[in-house]
């Protein structure tokens, strides 16, 4: 996949805003962060998932986690768009994958 090749994103924060982002980089997070959330609610915290996405995150894209945290963010977001990933209630925020 050619580095400047872009996908579209969403946030569940802004509807019918999208943006336009790396696609390996993407795709290397959304696999990190499915491979860490768990099935079921109560879910993890974000700060729980930045460090449960570490050993699922591509050396070749973040090499030694580089910038993951913004990557967690902007693929949090588009996932619970598309209705993925679910917070649960309450406060801290808690991330799951949708049944």
């Amino acid at each position: 996949m050619p580095d400047d090749e872009k996908i579209l994103i969403e946030s569940i924060t802004s509807p019918h805003h999208t943006e336009r982002v790396n696609k390996a980089k993407y795709m290397a997070m959304r696999h990190a962060l499915l491979a860490a959330l768990p099935e079921q609610a109560p879910g993890l915290t974000v700060a729980e998932a930045n460090i449960a996405i570490l050993p699922h995150l591509s050396e070749v894209e973040f090499p030694g986690g580089a910038k993951a945290g913004w990557w967690l963010k902007a693929v949090q977001l588009d996932l619970e768009a598309k209705r993925i990933i679910q917070r649960g209630p309450g406060t801290p925020v808690r991330l799951f994958k949708c049944p």
